[in-house]
């Protein structure tokens, strides 16, 4: 026999002519809506025989769920960039370490890219009870703030927005490129260039904004001509390609000026600070290129830590090892320590350690 469908926001909000959104409020006991409104859903609620996830209708018990639903975009535990599936394969295996560790299950449910476009919520979502979500990686904002206003207790791991009030865990990304910076500036280096999709993460925008700071600290110059703050997307050979038409660009304009004729690396700030460990291989890679030696004329920085990059051969000459464990225990705390529920932006920064090769 059929098992009868679960009863959802949606199935609410149709009845009743409101947004998702405004159920999400009143069943949560959040403000937002009249009393006469949250009245008018919870009565509806009840008799939909709806239950939210985990902690059951506004007023009513906290249900014994154990399990913590992890959501997991595709893209970023795909084959298709084989460092990074390490990266944030090893930081799941971690989190779910800790989710134990915490007398929980975790319940792990992968959204591929057609449900993150489309924003399709997993069976698991309506089909598991749980205690709340952990919505893992970097999700596009449409899909976490679809998530977030299905009303369940939320944290956000790795990466956050701005604008939507939620927990959110992630390394220490201003600190830690600023240390990374100070690094080069103690070497010497005058002139540091940056690449990183500020655009695209709020990890890459904090850490152009650590870079900023230790320039600016040293009374260094930050030049536009050596930045570069933009990406389509996280696409490698994408990437790859628009690092290699910035130093292009670079050498181009420097070439034009009155000292015609030097070489590419005469053209080249000595150093570079990168967003993360990928974007620094793949700016070794294309200024090995065209003929510039890494470390020996240029040097790079980078962040996270990966395996590749911190082998001796990689090139990089520093980078900022993300402590996965403690990122994801302070996910797992915020979660059930009842900060998901609060729909307040509280940031848990861990700190990552700096390591030269």
């Amino acid at each position: 026999m059929a098992r009868p469908k679960k009863v959802s926001m949606q199935n609410i909000a149709d009845r009743l002519g409101l947004s998702k959104n405004a159920v999400s409020l009143a069943l949560s006991g959040k403000k937002g809506v009249s009393e006469e409104v949250r009245q008018t859903v919870l009565k509806t609620a009840k008799e939909l025989d709806y239950r939210l996830s985990g902690s059951g209708l506004a007023g009513e018990e906290k249900g014994n769920a154990r399990n913590v639903l992890v959501l997991v975009p595709e893209r970023i535990v795909s084959y298709a960039d084989n460092e990074h599936f390490r990266f944030f394969h090893d930081m799941l295996w971690i989190l779910e370490e800790s989710i134990r560790a915490r007398g929980c299950n975790a319940v792990i449910a992968r959204i591929d890219g057609e449900m993150e476009r489309d924003r399709v919520l997993p069976g698991l979502f309506e089909d598991v009870e749980h205690a709340g979500v952990i919505l893992f990686g970097i999700a596009a904002k449409p899909y976490a703030q679809m998530v977030w206003e299905t009303g369940a207790p939320l944290v956000l791991l790795d990466s956050y927005y701005r604008d939507l009030p939620s927990a959110a865990a992630v390394s220490a990304n201003t600190e830690g490129a600023e240390s990374a910076v100070r690094w080069l500036i103690e070497r010497g280096h005058r002139e540091i260039g940056f690449i990183g999709p500020a655009n695209l993460t709020t990890s890459h925008e904090e850490r152009w904004f650590g870079y900023w700071r230790a320039m600016r600290e040293a009374g260094l110059p930050i030049r536009e001509a050596h930045t570069l703050l933009e990406a389509d997307d996280f696409d490698e050979a994408k990437n790859e390609r628009e690092i290699g038409e910035f130093l292009e660009r670079i050498v181009a304009a420097k070439a034009g000026s009155p000292n015609v004729g030097q070489s590419a690396e005469d053209a080249l700030p000595t150093a570079f600070f990168c967003g993360n460990d990928r974007i620094a291989l793949l700016l070794i890679r294309r200024l090995r290129a065209i003929g510039v030696s890494v470390p020996q004329r240029v040097e790079v920085a980078g962040f996270d830590g990966l395996e590749q990059a911190l082998k001796p051969d990689s090139g990089l000459s520093v980078t900022v090892k993300a402590d996965k464990r403690r990122m994801c225990e302070a996910a797992v705390e915020l979660l059930l320590g009842g900060y998901g529920g609060r729909r307040e932006a509280v940031r848990w920064a861990a700190e990552g350690i700096l390591v030269n090769m």
